[in-house]
């Protein structure tokens, strides 16, 4: 099936109209014109390009010629469609994280009704990770190890600056995703500071996003802290808001499910490692040789 020229075919008013005909019987051209209200050239160039997109078929009867819808184009359309609406409607999918996010933003520019309208909202994270603290250490303070996490599921990290000490600068700015040509503005930038760092226990850093103007739309505390466990590393997050400004309400809406989305891909990077390490252990390459050449 030719989708394209069937949906162009079928997207013509006119056309459509002879179709709901021939799915009642097949009908000659000029009873189809009759019943269409249209001069029979005009609905024989219509059904010429029905046919060649392969939705109906004729055949010549006597001095008429006599034409026939095809159901089975119509039917992989519908199924096109069906698996089109079905991927778009999956639980957990892209576009109820959007519906959920629309909820969110509604609420949150209702209640940005003056500057310090979010300070002390806080949200709090939890990951159980795959990995000893010193390698998910090494994930939230390396650079070419933040880039793969770092972002929600649609942006990708387009620059990065993350000074690993008490003082130190932070800077990301992100894309879309398929932006790989960075054609599309800018999805976001936020500029911190470091405020500290144990390594392997815990990390502290303010973060604040900025507006369009350049101006911060507000600051957020992270402190993150790391806990061995016999699986692997409990990360406890705890993230703080202050200063925000009335024009925040859309960064704020989507801190949960942003950053949520962020550690859920730290999580996942940390396992495929994993298995990747105890893939490469059971070959005979040795892991630790084997984890520094992600550096």
């Amino acid at each position: 099936m030719d989708a394209d020229a069937l949906l162009t075919a079928l997207a013509d008013p006119a056309r459509w109209r002879l179709v709901h005909l021939l799915a009642e019987r097949p009908r000659p051209v000029g009873v189809l014109a009759q019943l269409a209200g249209a001069r029979q050239p005009q609905t024989t160039k219509h059904l010429q390009t029905l046919e060649r997109a392969g939705v109906v078929t004729s055949q010549r009867t006597g001095r008429r010629r006599v034409y026939a819808l095809r159901s089975a184009p119509l039917r992989d359309l519908a199924a096109a469609l069906d698996r089109l609406a079905g991927s778009a409607d999956r639980p957990g999918g892209a576009n109820e994280t959007h519906d959920r996010y629309g909820a969110g933003l509604q609420a949150e520019r209702l209640a940005a009704e003056q500057p310090g309208w979010a300070d002390g909202r806080s949200f709090t994270f939890r990951r159980s990770l795959a990995a000893r603290p010193d390698l998910v250490w090494r994930h939230l303070t390396e650079v070419p190890l933040l880039t793969r996490w770092w972002t929600p599921d649609d942006l990708r990290v387009s620059e990065l600056i993350f000074e690993a000490r008490p003082g130190g600068r932070i800077v990301q700015e992100y894309r879309d995703v398929e932006d790989t040509q960075g054609l599309d503005p800018v999805a976001g930038r936020a500029e911190g500071t470091v405020d500290d760092v144990r390594p392997g226990e815990r990390l502290a850093y303010r973060l604040s996003p900025l507006l369009p103007d350049g101006s911060l739309a507000f600051t957020a505390h992270l402190d993150l802290e790391l806990r061995p466990t016999d699986a692997g590393t409990d990360l406890d997050v705890h993230y703080r808001i202050t200063d925000s400004t009335v024009d925040s309400a859309d960064f704020v809406a989507g801190i949960e499910i942003g950053f949520g989305q962020s550690l859920d891909k730290l999580s996942a990077t940390l396992t495929d490692d994993a298995h990747d390490t105890d893939a490469d252990t059971d070959t005979g390459v040795n892991a630790d040789t084997d984890t520094r050449s992600t550096k």
